[in-house]
């Protein structure tokens, strides 16, 4: 049976998603906070911006969310319920606590619809090159039935366990993000510091041990303080809100967490939450 999809949530990664989406032949209807923006993005990829998110439930039978926070995914739900088809599926692709994710589950299985916490990482640019890596917590079986959605704009698909366990995958995650960002940054601006040449630094360290995706797509653009592209700092910050809870919760160290929340809650205060992560280096550099 043809998949008709719907993508709410047309932000730098939603659009992109909801664009490949399209290109496959399975994207009907679009929507946005702003629905001006979905009217624009509708009129260009030749499908409809419906005035409510119940008329969109009503037009589709698998529903992806690319929102900001919890309060947002878990109002989505509810604007989405009244219309929706039976068995339909919604796949949030938002950053948010376990918790919510189990409560968007229970909420939809009340009126028959499925659910699937799967968020993603690859930034801006996966989203854009349709090669993100997409963990995916919820049924197997209704996964199988919405990984075509999925592959529109995925590299790769993971299903992790039950529902809550795609975001507790992304918190994995973004600890790791935090982490690599303040050694890179650190270590370039030490870099810096002592008057080595970028590029001959950065491809050297990228070489060896010291090698990863940060230093590679990030640390030219640092050193020549162009902070536009990429994962902003201040979504960053609101996503480890979320993992500090998970980590104390679960009883784990969270030193580097606050760490980091501190440091992109300097920068936000500065001004700067709309900047890459990579701008932690501002606070990296001497004085």
């Amino acid at each position: 049976m043809s998949i008709k999809a719907g993508f709410i949530g047309l932000g730098a990664m939603g659009a992109p998603m909801a664009t490949h989406l399209n290109e496959h032949g399975l994207l009907v209807a679009v929507a946005n906070r702003t629905h001006a923006k979905a009217t624009a993005l509708a009129q260009q990829l030749e499908v409809t911006a419906p005035d409510t998110l119940a008329e969109l439930a009503a037009k589709c039978d698998v529903i992806a969310l690319c929102v900001t926070a919890d309060a947002d995914v878990l109002s989505t739900i509810e604007a989405l319920v009244p219309q929706l088809q039976p068995g339909a599926i919604v796949i949030d692709h938002s950053t948010v606590a376990p918790d919510t994710a189990r409560r968007a589950a229970t909420r939809l299985g009340e009126v028959g619809a499925h659910f699937l916490d799967a968020p993603v990482s690859g930034g801006v640019e996966g989203a854009k090159n349709g090669k993100l890596s997409v963990m995916v917590g919820g049924d197997a079986d209704v996964l199988e039935r919405a990984r075509p959605v999925l592959e529109a704009y995925a590299l790769k698909v993971t299903h992790l366990g039950a529902v809550g366990a795609g975001q507790a995958t992304k918190a994995v995650n973004q600890v790791l993000v935090a982490g690599i960002a303040q050694a890179v940054c650190a270590g370039l601006a030490l870099g810096e510091a002592l008057g080595l040449d970028p590029e001959r630094l950065i491809p050297t360290l990228g070489a060896g041990a010291a090698g990863n995706w940060f230093l590679e797509k990030r640390g030219a653009t640092m050193l020549r303080d162009e902070f536009s592209v990429g994962f902003k700092l201040a979504l960053l910050h609101k996503d480890l809100g979320i993992v500090r809870g998970i980590a104390e919760q679960a009883g784990i160290d969270s030193r580097l967490i606050k760490e980091s929340l501190a440091d992109y809650a300097e920068l936000m205060s500065q001004g700067y939450g709309d900047d890459d992560i990579s701008a932690l280096i501002r606070l990296k550099r001497k004085s």
